[in-house]
């Protein structure tokens, strides 16, 4: 797959994983707390460490702090799902 390509199925692939981590925020008519919490830790700990997932692909965003935010939000998901979501990335681009 073309280096260009891989980039736009990456993003789309982190957009929807994102989108998919936000979503239960809002449960039932009801914010949900834990969901909160989590993404909370996952930004700070994102953020104070530096840590962007998206750069790490070659997904290059003008402002690092967001690609640090939006690994955040994937870190909140907890490590079973970050590990799938690399692994998809790698058969993707294989």
């Amino acid at each position: 797959m073309a280096a260009g390509i891989m980039v736009v199925v990456i993003a789309a692939v982190l957009a929807e994983a994102v989108w998919e981590t936000a979503k239960p925020i809002w449960d039932k008519g009801k914010i949900n707390p834990d969901r909160i919490g989590a993404l909370v830790i996952g930004v700070i700990v994102a953020v104070a460490a530096g840590v962007d997932l998206c750069a790490a692909l070659g997904l290059q965003i003008a402002y690092p702090i967001i690609g640090q935010l939006l690994t955040g939000i994937l870190i909140s998901r907890g490590a079973n799902f970050v590990h799938d979501l690399l692994k998809g990335v790698q058969q993707l681009s294989a």
